[in-house]
């Protein structure tokens, strides 16, 4: 990997592809960017901004050699940035040809649920992606303060921390800092539960509990990523990072937090669909509910949060008679 002469490709168009793309403009001369659509690659040529994400970032676009054709993308990139909510990961690499040779840094903060696979594991299962060339993008950070240029820290995770220090250098700027991990598993995992966790902390505050409370839940919640990734992946690691708990934090408390909303929505009385349709973005911790539910029946991790969680969103039991039973188990 070589920042130098190697050329970097986007696979995604939302707001944290948008904020990946100008972090790594700092760092590079110019990118491939897949869009799915012409007219928004016309669009955005023209107002020299992502149409319908993150308007206040301003993109030089001379530096930018968009396409709605993956393949080219893939084919003319060396270092491909995945960043496309994992509900869809599928669809979106469905005509991918080959990855064979590629460095693939992936920012899918999710799961792929039709097999409940990590992302890292479906890029091995389906396209032979060897383990060491992946990269897994970790927070705590959200798009639109990067669009701001507010001082954000990112983990990368690799299988060696000196693989996962060549991914850093396309990411660090003045306002990103940067660190290097070897638990490409943990990592992921773990940002799949802070979303289902930020979707408690949200029906939570729907449902009026106050700050007490929420401190409690997400100091619970932790221990709770914790046991479950020991279980999965043992190994020795600082549940108190910034990768681990430092983004559960953000996601459970920030304002930009799409799955936070979502739950505070639930919590209000909004059906699941009436949520998803008022919110317009895909909440990550919905999907990974189902799917942590399912691998978990194997792992048998008490998890009384994550289930409290699935138990609302998926068997429909009302916020109030879950959290009535979730309470006590916090203490």
């Amino acid at each position: 990997m070589n920042l130098k002469t190697d050329k970097v490709g986007i696979i995604g168009s939302g707001s944290w592809a948008t904020a990946l793309a100008k972090i790594l403009l700092e760092n590079v001369n110019e990118i491939n960017w897949y869009f799915r659509k012409q007219s928004t690659i016309e669009t955005f040529k023209k107002n020299k901004h992502n149409p319908r994400y993150l308007h206040e970032v301003e993109f030089d676009t001379s530096k930018i050699n968009f396409s709605d054709d993956i393949n080219y993308i893939i084919a003319h990139s060396d270092i491909l940035i995945i960043a496309v909510p994992s509900a869809f990961l599928p669809t979106v690499l469905a005509d991918v040809k080959d990855l064979s040779g590629k460095y693939i840094l992936s920012g899918v903060k999710g799961i792929v649920t039709e097999e409940n696979l990590l992302v890292a594991e479906y890029l091995q299962k389906y396209f032979n992606v060897d383990h060491d060339r992946i990269g897994v993008l970790a927070g705590p950070c959200h798009a639109e303060e990067v669009a701001r240029e507010k001082l954000s820290y990112l983990t990368v995770a690799c299988t060696t921390e000196e693989k996962a220090m060549k991914f850093t250098q396309l990411i660090e700027c003045d306002y990103i800092y940067t660190s290097a991990s070897d638990d490409i598993w943990g990592t992921e995992y773990s940002a799949v539960l802070k979303n289902i966790i930020a979707i408690a902390a949200g029906i939570a505050h729907g449902q009026r509990f106050g700050d007490n409370f929420h401190a409690v839940l997400v100091s619970r919640a932790i221990q709770e990523i914790k046991r479950f990734v020991d279980q999965v992946h043992p190994i020795d690691r600082d549940i108190k990072a910034p990768a681990y708990l430092g983004d559960l934090m953000v996601t459970a408390y920030s304002q930009f937090s799409r799955n936070r909303t979502f739950g505070s929505m639930i919590g209000k009385g909004y059906s699941v669909k009436a949520a998803q349709l008022e919110l317009n973005m895909v909440a990550e911790g919905y999907y990974a509910s189902k799917s942590i539910h399912q691998i978990n029946k194997k792992h048998q991790v008490d998890m009384p949060i994550c289930e409290a969680v699935y138990q609302i969103l998926y068997d429909k039991v009302p916020p109030h008679k879950v959290f009535a039973e979730l309470t006590p188990k916090l203490c």
